[in-house]
């Protein structure tokens, strides 16, 4: 591991989280996208999807490789919905921080390619795998050099952005990963068929 990437690795982990000691209920809807989110999609889209997950979650990793394909087919591709990424890291933190720090500096429109890439390797770090062997395959489709990476995700932008969407998160009481938000509601079957459920109503109006 290059002592540059070392310190980044440190400098997250030991960072403490804005909204640790924020209350775990909903004080406010979920917030609305900006131009700092990443997504994927029509802007125009007539639904919106916003996801909160993280890259050490298990879950997140078996929805992203087993279920995203096929949502991004089905709906995004056709220009039904714009998918919403945001970040709520989960333990271990010294994994999960650093991720979402790369994937943030990435060029955004291969946002969705790390995510992708770190999604994919996700258990082979958590087997044991090397956090170096993790990383090399989602800065290499990052649209930016490991350099960059790395003095992007020092920044402290970098960490502002990822707290806010932690608080966020909290705020509309997105507690647990993979949490997804349809035009503003929360759904709780993130199955293919309940996303689906959701999407068709939220396109009628309901």
């Amino acid at each position: 591991m290059r002592p540059s990437r070392f310190l980044l690795i440190l400098a997250l982990a030991t960072a403490p989280l804005a909204s640790a000691s924020a209350p775990a209920i909903a004080t406010e809807p979920v917030a609305a996208v900006t131009t700092a989110d990443r997504s994927i999609g029509r802007a125009d889209a007539p639904v919106t999807v916003i996801e909160y997950a993280s890259f050490a979650c298990h879950v997140c990793a078996d929805w992203h490789q087993l279920v995203y394909p096929t949502f991004k087919a089905r709906f995004i591709d056709t220009g039904q919905v714009r998918l919403v990424f945001r970040n709520l890291p989960t333990p271990p933190e010294q994994m999960s921080l650093p991720a979402h720090a790369l994937a943030r500096c990435a060029a955004p429109d291969r946002f969705f390619d790390v995510a992708a890439s770190l999604m994919h390797g996700q258990a082979a770090v958590l087997r044991g795998g090397t956090v170096d062997a993790w990383y090399a395959p989602a800065i290499a489709v990052s649209g930016r050099t490991r350099a960059q990476i790395d003095a992007c995700a020092a920044t402290p932008a970098t960490r502002a952005a990822i707290n806010r969407d932690i608080d966020s998160a909290i705020a509309a009481d997105a507690t647990t990963t993979p949490a997804f938000f349809v035009n503003g509601r929360r759904v709780t079957d993130r199955s293919l068929g309940g996303l689906e459920v959701a999407i068709r109503a939220a396109a009628a109006g309901r």
